[in-house]
């Protein structure tokens, strides 16, 4: 499984807050109304960035496009509505166990996540990117699919605050 970095991380015990992520979720918020736009902020309970952070600053400090990376650590972006994502998301935590079904750490302590439809387990396809499933270009028909689809939209790197600022 490739790992890409992210920095300002707090489970990073370096001083910049590298930490190598095999997957990360991060909830990113318009904030303001049509006729009073604000920046769009960024949640991510394991920065240690401002708490909302906006998202260009998240974008410029966090993922850091500036560094250059071997090619098979180019990060991509699952985009998924937020009401979307928590109808169809499901995980029973089978990823937090080994390969004799021990914990590997403490679990929370709220019940697994089950989707609206009843599946119990679904993390791998949120997390499985290919650098084929990106999409090219922008537009309605994008915006359309991350509002509809269950896994939203996979974007680049050099995308995600064009796609964000062409959100209505």
């Amino acid at each position: 499984m490739v790992k890409i970095p992210l920095w300002h991380q707090k489970a990073s015990s370096r001083a910049d807050g590298i930490v190598l992520w095999d997957y990360h979720v991060i909830c990113i918020q318009r904030k303001g109304r049509d006729d009073s736009p604000s920046p769009h902020l960024v949640w991510d309970l394991d920065s240690s960035l401002p708490f909302p952070c906006p998202l260009a600053r998240y974008v410029s400090e966090t993922i850091r496009p500036d560094f250059q990376t071997f090619s098979e650590f180019q990060r991509y972006f699952r985009i998924v509505h937020g009401p979307v994502f928590l109808r169809c998301f499901a995980s029973d935590r089978r990823h937090m166990k080994d390969s004799v079904d021990n914990w590997l750490h403490q679990p929370p302590l709220y019940q697994p996540i089950v989707a609206e439809d009843g599946t119990v387990h679904n993390l791998n396809d949120y997390f499985d990117i290919r650098a084929t499933d990106a999409v090219t270009g922008t537009g309605a028909d994008m915006t359309n699919e991350v509002f509809t689809k269950k896994l939203g939209v996979v974007i680049t790197e050099s995308q995600l605050e064009e796609f964000f600022s062409q959100i209505p």
